[in-house]
Formats: structure tokens, sequence, C-alpha cells
């Protein structure tokens, strides 16, 4: 299902037909490095993830991480493709929704990211309601993070993940 649209991208929610897709993403080394070894080794285990993870995340909160798609004839391409995923997660360890990104390598520092997650913060604020949105990077993230300020977001501090991980916490407050 189709969320949402910018000048040239796409962001719609994720199915099973997006495995090879994300099973390329999630063992990109800047995404093992910067997020995590999520451990989805085949297409079956990709099928699962979405299932498990993707899926149940917009049946579970109404939202989720969404794939993000670019539109024919952008980038030189011919047809809609997938480049990344961008959306919102909902983490036990922080009070509030959480704004996540990652985006295949190729298609990094071309303002997808910028693009897809402004698009999405406004969906955050006219679809949800929020009133605050949070994000997390790891240390050495300085790529997101500066995405993160760029997008309007203060840095907060430190915090930890669920299997205490030092992070870098940010925030965004609508005005």
């Amino acid at each position: 299902m189709e969320i949402l649209r910018t000048q040239r991208l796409i962001l719609r929610e994720i199915a099973a037909d997006d495995a090879a897709f994300t099973l390329d993403l999630l063992n990109q080394p800047s995404f093992i490095k910067n997020i995590g070894d999520r451990g989805v080794r085949d297409l079956e285990q990709a099928v699962r993830f979405i299932e498990e993870r993707f899926q149940k995340s917009y049946s579970d909160h109404g939202y989720g991480l969404y794939v993000v798609d670019l539109k024919a004839g952008v980038d030189g391409i011919s047809h809609r493709t997938p480049i990344g995923i961008c959306g919102f997660v909902r983490r036990a360890e922080l009070p509030g929704p959480d704004i996540g990104f990652a985006f295949l390598p190729q298609y990094e520092r071309k303002g997808y990211g910028f693009e897809s997650a402004k698009a999405m913060m406004q969906y955050g604020r006219e679809r949800f309601r929020f009133e605050r949105v949070l994000a997390i990077t790891s240390l050495d993230n300085d790529a997101s993070g500066n995405l993160l300020l760029k997008l309007g977001f203060k840095f907060d501090g430190l915090t930890h993940s669920s299997s205490d991980e030092k992070l870098k916490l940010f925030y965004y407050t609508y005005a």
C-alpha cells in the first residue's frame, strides 16, 4: 500500500515481494555497521523478517518502516526501484516514536534520505498527531546524525539500546 509521494520518491508498505531487496539492504556493510546485523542470510529469512518486523509494526502501531522507491525516470532508471527504507519505529526503550532510515550505498548522498525523512516527519504529524519524534544513531554514524540535524532534530545526549549499546539520541518537537 502506498503511503506517500514526493517529487522523486514513493513510500509504501513492504511486502513479501521485497524479500530480495530486504536481503540486500540488511546485508550491506554500512547497514551492519551502523544499525546492526539482523541475521538475515537468505530469501526465506528475509520474508520472515518482513512479516515479523515490518508488517507486525504496521498492525501493532499503525506505522513502521516503509520501502522508499525511486520513481521511474529519476536518476537514469527506467522503472520504479526500491532504494531504501524510511519510517517510524516503536522501541520499548524509548518513550516515543523513533524515525529510522537506511539506503543502498549507491543511493546515499543524493538527497533521498532527506527527502523521504522530511515527508515522513510531515506524515507523522498529520496522520498520527505526533508532537515529538526521537531518533537514535550509532556513536560514529555522522552521516545520519547530520541528516537528523538538517531535518531540525536536536542532539539530546547518549542513551543505550536494549542490548546496552551506547547510542546518540536526538529529538524533534513539532512547532
